[in-house]
């Protein structure tokens, strides 16, 4: 079963997403990622098959200079 997990970010628009899409495939290549930029709470989405590490998530945006919270 899939678990997903979704993520309220300050990320505001599509290189950035795209950027962080790129990392998080290279983090966990199981990973299916989105991100909902036209959302208030710029919404990132991720869903695995296997478990979803959400502090390595937060860490890796903020290395990268974004907010990234659990909704």
């Amino acid at each position: 079963m899939a678990q997903i997990e979704v993520f309220k970010t300050n990320v505001r628009n599509k290189r950035d997403a795209s950027k962080i899409l790129r990392i998080l495939s290279i983090f966990d290549p199981d990973y299916n990622a989105n991100f909902d930029i036209d959302d208030c709470d710029k919404i990132l989405r991720v869903e695995s098959n296997n478990e979803i590490s959400s502090d390595a998530i937060i860490e890796l945006l903020k290395y990268n200079d974004f907010n990234c919270e659990i909704l």
